[in-house]
Order: C-alpha cells, then sequence, then structure tokens
C-alpha cells in the first residue's frame, strides 16, 4: 500500500437473532449462521492480507461480537474503539467521524449497520447503489494523505466482498 493513500473497510454486522428474546435491537446478539460469517470474512481478510490497523465498532451488540468473531479468527491484532456514534446513525454523521481518523492509522475498518453502509459508501464513491448484505465488506480506495480531506465522491471502490460467495472459504 502506498503511504499516501487512505483504505476505509465497512462491515456489516453479520446475521443477528431475531428469535433470541433480546429486550431491544440494540442487545439482539448473532445467530448461528452470523457467527460463523464472521469467522470466515475474519480469515479471508487475513489470508488477502487485508487486515485493518484500526477497527471503530457500533456498540450494538450484533457489530461487537462481529468485530470480535473476526478479529480473533483472522488473528488481526488492531487496536479497537467502540462507539455509540455508529448506531442509528447517518452518513453525515460517520463522514465526520472518518475525518477524525489520526493518521497514523492508513487502514481503517468500521463495522456498522445498514441502511448507513450502502448510503455512505455511494456518497463517497460519487454514486451507484451497493446493496450490503449482512457480514459483507467493502474497501474504499482514497488517494489523499489525511482523513480530514475525505470528501463525497473522493474515494473509489476497490473491493466488495459479500458471504455468500465464502461457503467453501476460510
Amino acid at each position: 500500500m502506498n503511504d499516501s493513500n487512505l483504505q476505509l473497510i465497512l462491515f456489516r454486522h453479520a446475521k443477528s437473532d431475531w428469535a433470541s428474546g433480546a429486550a431491544d435491537d440494540f442487545h439482539r446478539p448473532l445467530a448461528a449462521k452470523g457467527k460463523k460469517a464472521a469467522k470466515q470474512m475474519g480469515k479471508l481478510l487475513a489470508t488477502m492480507g487485508q487486515t485493518p490497523d484500526f477497527i471503530l465498532t457500533s456498540s450494538a451488540l450484533r457489530t461487537h461480537e462481529t468485530q470480535r468473531l473476526a478479529s480473533v479468527s483472522g488473528h488481526w491484532g488492531a487496536p479497537i474503539g467502540v462507539t455509540d456514534d455508529l448506531y442509528e446513525t447517518s452518513p453525515a454523521a460517520v463522514l465526520k467521524i472518518i475525518r477524525q481518523m489520526p493518521d497514523q492509522y492508513r487502514r481503517v475498518m468500521f463495522v456498522g449497520h445498514e441502511p448507513c453502509w450502502s448510503q455512505l459508501t455511494s456518497l463517497l464513491i460519487g454514486g451507484g447503489q451497493v446493496r450490503f448484505p449482512t457480514a459483507a465488506m467493502v474497501r474504499i480506495d482514497f488517494d489523499l494523505k489525511h482523513w480530514s480531506q475525505i470528501t463525497q465522491g473522493s474515494g473509489e471502490l476497490n473491493w466488495f466482498l459479500p458471504p455468500k460467495h465464502l461457503k467453501n472459504c476460510c
């Protein structure tokens, strides 16, 4: 990776368990299928040599579980931040968070929710429609030196990884 490039990986939480009896949306855990997908995605990212330098995850239970399972399975070892600001948020609010990332981190991962991830991806790459199934990841590259320079349309879609293509992987 060129030192002047920034890479943002958006990771949608894995499939949650609607029948869990959780008191509310925030506390809904992952389903067994979701746990498996999170682990597979973690291993795949490590195999690709694409592990993040820093991870920021929504504080909702299912996103935190997704991040933990992926990180452990892929042996990522990146520092992790947890925030309420990625739960029930907007692309504009997340863009403000992105712009505040320390420049020492060149590949940052945010673990969060729909519909924000689809909308944010479209905003950052300047249009188009992206459908984000559970446990999917997208990497957006920026030919910029500072996170604070990121604006609407300044990113380029590098790859999109939906978990359904990983049935025999990892």
